[in-house]
């Protein structure tokens, strides 16, 4: 897992919340025994509107490759509430060497708006997804952020 100092925050609050609920919901479509890893893009925050990808490299049963599926949300904090929408996109299938050039690729063609990823590595391990958690359990509560 990479240094939690890779993302740079926005000064605009957007969604504190949003990411953490959108892992959860990929944690609940996977499961965490199928996912590899992830890389999580630092939000575009505009005041209390957010928009966020994350991308998540899952195990094939029987295989050495690997699944790639981003997925994208948007996130807005209302006089009523949080609302989230997540996207699921399968992008295809490779082996699990070649998702740190594709990560990269990714930044460079998108330098400006999303920046660099924070790589955490899961594999397979509900401790290590919870562990991730964790970190945003602090920075949601203000005490520290995984983000800055």
């Amino acid at each position: 897992m990479t240094s939690p100092k890779t993302i740079v925050a926005s000064r605009d609050p957007g969604v504190p919340e949003a990411l953490p609920r959108v892992l959860i919901r990929v944690r609940d479509h996977f499961g965490t025994e199928l996912i590899d890893r992830l890389w999580l893009f630092p939000p575009v925050r505009q005041r209390r509107r957010e928009q966020g990808l994350v991308a998540v490299s899952t195990f094939l049963e029987g295989e050495e490759r690997r699944a790639m599926v981003t997925v994208a949300y948007t996130a807005e904090h209302s006089g009523a509430g949080v609302s989230i929408e997540t996207w699921f996109t399968q992008e295809g299938e490779a082996l699990p060497e070649r998702f740190p050039a594709v990560m990269a690729g990714v930044v460079r063609r998108t330098k400006e708006m999303l920046g660099e990823a924070r790589e955490v590595e899961i594999s397979s391990s509900g401790q290590k997804f919870e562990e991730l958690m964790e970190d945003f359990d602090s920075w949601v509560e203000g005490v520290s952020s995984p983000w800055i």
